[in-house]
């Protein structure tokens, strides 16, 4: 099974930039798209589905909150919008989707870099404290998700890098969003303690591996990289990765797409 995890900052344009010609040649089983930033209805209205594949996606009741989708070459068992958390769910921030023996999720974290003191609805919140609030509840999602007997895979923009390994030294000067003490904490959490496994750390732990460049911080100028994409699974599948890397040299948008290879049977 190859899984590619992408974050497009807005699907159109990055069809407009070759998405489907570069993903002809991919040979994905399941595509899992963040940040598409349309209605849902509007990816089978404007044909944004490629050859070969089955589309699911949800949105937010604003576009700008991004919205997550899932292409796949094999019809699902089931498709889960939402993680029954109001707030998360009304921002179209997850989609999963069931097949035989692993479900795939694809999830978006709200990004609160260069905004991170900005006020936002009437009760005080700060875009870092919104942030924080969706990492809480998804954290919850992941405990009780470890807790089955299921096997997972979550391609999640979780806008947050866990080691100095995963951004480069600007970002260890800077207090951002992104990279802050207790958003590190939470991923510390998340592997250390809950077991969640990190797929690309299990076979690449060279530093540099960055997948986003903000434009927020001149990140593409001054190879200012972060490493916020992860694809993450449940301890039990762990052995059966094969293969995996980022696609630096592929830019639909200011994230690279991260691909895995995992010795996993999708199909029925």
């Amino acid at each position: 099974m190859r899984v590619v995890s992408i974050s497009v900052n807005g699907l159109a344009q990055a069809v407009e930039k070759g998405f489907f010609e570069w993903l002809a040649e991919q040979d994905a089983d399941v595509v899992c798209v963040q940040d598409h930033r349309m209605r849902a209805y509007e990816i089978e209205d404007f044909n944004l589905i490629p050859e070969g594949y089955e589309a699911y996606f949800i949105d937010g009741e604003n576009n700008e909150d991004g919205g997550v989708g899932i292409y796949t070459r094999h019809f699902p068992k089931a498709i889960m919008y939402g993680f029954a958390n109001e707030q998360a769910d009304r921002e179209g921030r997850f989609i999963q989707a069931d097949f035989d023996k692993v479900s795939v999720a694809c999830v978006l974290a709200p990004c609160a870099l260069g905004r991170e003191d900005e006020l936002i609805g009437d009760d005080d919140l700060t875009v870092l404290d919104h942030k924080d609030d969706f990492m809480d509840a998804f954290g919850l999602h992941m405990q009780k998700t470890l807790r089955k007997r299921r096997q997972f895979v979550f391609c999640a923009n979780l806008q947050t890098a866990h080691h100095v390994t995963d951004a480069s030294p600007l970002y260890h000067k800077l207090d951002v969003s992104g990279f802050m003490p207790h958003e590190r904490a939470w991923l510390d959490r998340l592997f250390d303690e809950m077991g969640c496994i990190d797929a690309f750390r299990e076979i690449n732990k060279q530093s540099n591996q960055f997948t986003w460049w903000p434009e927020q911080i001149e990140g593409s100028r001054k190879n200012a990289g972060i490493r916020v994409d992860y694809q993450l699974m449940t301890p039990g599948i762990r052995k059966t990765i094969q293969d995996g890397w980022i696609d630096t040299g592929t830019r639909f948008s200011d994230h690279a797409p991260v691909i895995m290879d995992y010795d996993i049977e999708i199909g029925f």
